[in-house]
């Protein structure tokens, strides 16, 4: 049995504005992500719809893809769950013995300063070459054994001691990821609670809730830097978003930052000015710059994806300014010819992809 009462805004109560929360009920009516995709249950435990659960590439962990969002993107490429209520109710402990089964299948301990998606990419490439033929391909990295290297739903990889919460993201209600990531810590303290967040519930007092916790990454997805564009891209301002860069930090944190490039809308002047804002905290932050793909209602043949020429010039631009750890990600999308990936490797070279 679970509580009807609808959820307070919790933004409000601390002074910031909602998010845009609406989502589709399976009714067809629109309602607040919170109201109808969180509850808690008379027991007192948090519940929320789930809409699946797996191991996950080339993230090589664990990954909770939750229904309901406090942004409304116009890119989203998960809106069938995180605008629309979709999925199971999955109770906190009933998450919380899901991913102590999935600690039993962990093939690589990572330290915690490496609970990223980013540093999958050095461990390896998911060619799935030493399983398949029994040799590693070229371009391996040779850091695992083969016995590490396990086979998931979308691929070849290792299993990595992280559980992600990704897809919808209403994480201005900490309520049932403080619950489940205090269950997991009190099993296996070396299990790294990840959080895949647009940034928009990360308040002062909502990332101390998360600290106290025991929640350890962050992976921030900043989607533009000007007011204008991100409001436009997603319903929301950013103004908390991007001071959240430092909150972060400060807390001690693992963090990791992803932008877009969206031909058109977030271009190099926008990556250049996240890039400056990331370096006045920490050059070190490990950042990621992904090729946009049109998707939901930005979509062909209005919007594009980006070619290989505008990636490397605002990749190039980024680490102008002074980051430190950068990749370029969504190759499929940009490289589309062998003289792109020529290019690529000409002018980068495969360590930064």
């Amino acid at each position: 049995m679970t509580q009807s009462s609808l959820q307070k805004c919790n933004m409000v109560e601390q002074g910031y504005q909602p998010g845009s929360c609406t989502v589709q009920t399976k009714e067809g009516s629109k309602k607040r992500a919170c109201d109808v995709t969180f509850r808690k249950s008379l027991e007192g435990f948090s519940e929320r719809i789930i809409k699946s659960m797996h191991l996950s590439r080339p993230e090589d962990y664990f990954s909770i893809y939750q229904s309901g969002c406090n942004h409304s993107c116009l890119k989203c490429h998960s809106y069938e769950f995180s605008k629309h209520v979709n999925g199971i109710w999955k109770s906190s402990n009933e998450l919380a013995e899901a991913t102590l089964e999935y600690y039993k299948q962990v093939t690589v301990f990572e330290p915690r300063e490496r609970a990223t998606t980013w540093h999958a990419n050095d461990l390896c490439r998911h060619c799935g070459s030493c399983i398949l033929t029994g040799e590693f391909s070229e371009k391996c990295p040779k850091k695992l054994k083969k016995d590490q290297v396990i086979l998931s739903p979308q691929g070849f990889g290792p299993a990595r001691n992280i559980v992600a919460f990704t897809g919808g993201d209403i994480m201005c209600k900490p309520d049932y990821y403080v619950e489940v990531t205090k269950k997991i810590k009190a099993e296996h303290d070396d299990l790294w609670i990840l959080l895949e967040t647009n940034g928009y519930g990360l308040t002062p007092k909502n990332l101390e809730e998360y600290a106290s916790a025991g929640v350890d990454s962050f992976w921030l997805d900043i989607k533009a830097f000007s007011n204008e564009t991100y409001r436009k891209l997603c319903g929301t301002s950013n103004k908390q978003i991007l001071e959240s860069v430092q909150r972060i930090i400060d807390l001690d944190f693992t963090l990791e930052i992803l932008t877009l490039y969206i031909p058109g809308l977030v271009e190099t002047d926008e990556h250049e000015k996240i890039a400056e804002l990331i370096n006045e905290v920490d050059s070190k932050i490990p950042t990621t710059l992904l090729a946009f793909f049109p998707c939901y209602k930005l979509s062909q043949p209005v919007y594009r994806g980006p070619t290989v020429l505008e990636m490397v010039k605002s990749f190039q631009a980024m680490r102008t300014k002074g980051i430190e750890n950068m990749r370029i990600g969504n190759l499929g999308v940009f490289v589309r010819t062998t003289r792109d990936l020529e290019y690529l490797e000409e002018t980068l070279g495969p360590k930064y992809y």
